[in-house]
């Protein structure tokens, strides 16, 4: 027998791990998904919340973080349930079907592509978790603890699920070209739109835009932004559903915007105020971060550092006219941050993503596409996903408000939702 056939025998008798599944199983690609996957959860809990907590009031802290970890339990189930099989079984153009309820086709050796189904089920629910989490950020420190339970329920399966099986179930975004790599149309832009969506509804905090509402805790929210920059690598890169280039080149091009979000965002601030503040800084990122998210798989390092510059300066006069002109309090900037963002991504993938831009080229468009044929479709994608989101969070609004009233008293409001919502303090010093 050859000796060097007889050592690589030995090796995969003792190391069986080395060796090629038969059924197509890849474990070098299973395990950076699975790493991914705690990534991703890591970005809700406890990165969001963080970054949340700190930037709400004093009295409110608790009830923002317990409205994001009961969004992940809520989230996590409803995937369970239905979530997943409507947005990635077969059906028509617009929703799955029920094929996979309870996941009951899901087994040990169900694999999707070369992964286990079990681990891209796991990190598809990440998604589904974060996106309505975005959300708290647009009616903080008003919502009835109930409401905003009930709401989050509907709005996954109304509106969630939809855009996710429209974009990358199979339905007709996907089938037209829609280029979203990691949830510009799906996660942020839904969110977003959702969160503006709310706050005009529910109205603003009272006091609002006359009285200050500072963050209480800066130290918290920035240790959030950190938690979120680093999950979004699994969010970003996770998305090539593989340990491969793609996911490399989403993961370097992620920090780039990251990085140029936040120090455009900073200079618009030092320009206009004449000193930088912590709060831009970590907000300019966000910024930078939901911005790339489309486009993180089909741009390069160049593309990335336009996008990013261009998602600070976008987003954060974007932030500038919601507020001082138009008097709408999203409470924590979700519409100017995610739902601005992810439409400027999604579009600008048409223009970087094309091969023939040098040092800003990419990963190429989509079969037969042209610029200006990619680009209608990423506005197409744009727009159905905030025109059905709107309606549908609207609708979704009204429903809860009958049902259950959406908005505490005032006087609830003014004592703060830890302790009327809780019964309990975020701080007891």
């Amino acid at each position: 027998m050859n000796p060097n056939l007889m050592k690589l025998s030995l090796l995969l008798l003792f190391f069986p791990s080395f060796a090629f599944a038969s059924d197509g199983l890849n474990g070098a690609n299973t395990a950076w998904i699975l790493t991914a996957t705690a990534l991703v959860l890591l970005m809700t809990l406890p990165g969001l919340s963080l970054f949340y907590g700190g930037l709400v009031r004093v009295k409110n802290i608790l009830s923002v973080l317990m409205q994001c970890f009961a969004i992940t339990c809520v989230a996590s189930l409803i995937w369970l349930v239905a979530g997943y099989s409507l947005a990635f079984t077969e059906g028509n153009a617009f929703i799955g079907g029920f094929s996979n309820v309870l996941l009951g086709a899901v087994g040990e050796e169900s694999l999707s592509g070369d992964i286990p189904e079990s681990v891209f089920v796991m990190f598809q629910m990440t998604f589904a978790i974060i996106t309505p989490a975005l959300i708290v950020g647009g009616f903080a420190e008003r919502m009835r603890f109930s409401s905003m339970l009930v709401f989050s329920a509907i709005w996954l399966l109304a509106v969630y699920v939809p855009i996710t099986h429209w974009v990358w179930g199979g339905g007709w975004l996907g089938q037209m070209g829609l280029l979203d790599f990691a949830g510009g149309t799906v996660v942020h832009i839904t969110a977003g739109v959702a969160a503006v969506v709310a706050a005009i509804v529910m109205g603003p905090r009272q006091g609002f835009p006359n009285q200050p509402m500072p963050p209480h805790n800066m130290t918290m929210t920035i240790t959030g932004a950190g938690l979120l920059w680093v999950g979004w690598f699994g969010f970003n890169a996770g998305s090539a559903l593989a340990a491969n280039g793609d996911a490399g080149m989403a993961m370097l091009v992620t920090h780039i915007s990251a990085a140029a979000g936040a120090l455009t965002w900073m200079a618009c601030e030092w320009i206009k105020f004449g000193r930088p503040s912590a709060l831009g800084a970590v907000t300019g990122m966000v910024a930078g971060l939901g911005t790339i998210t489309p486009a993180s798989g089909f741009v390069g390092p160049g593309g990335a550092l336009i996008i990013g510059i261009l998602a600070g300066f976008v987003c954060y006069n974007a932030t500038v006219f919601l507020k001082q002109r138009l008097k709408i309090d999203d409470s924590l900037d979700v519409f100017p941050v995610h739902g601005v963002g992810g439409a400027l991504g999604t579009i600008l993938v048409a223009i970087f993503a094309s091969a023939g831009l040098g040092v800003f080229s990419g990963q190429g468009l989509a079969d037969g596409m042209t610029i200006a044929s990619q680009l209608q479709v990423q506005v197409i994608g744009v727009l159905a996903s905030a025109a059905y989101t709107a309606i549908a969070t609207f609708v979704i609004l009204k429903l809860v408000d009958m049902m259950l009233g959406l908005r505490v008293s005032a006087d609830d409001e003014t004592e703060g939702l830890d302790l009327n919502q809780h019964n309990e303090r975020g701080y007891d010093l």
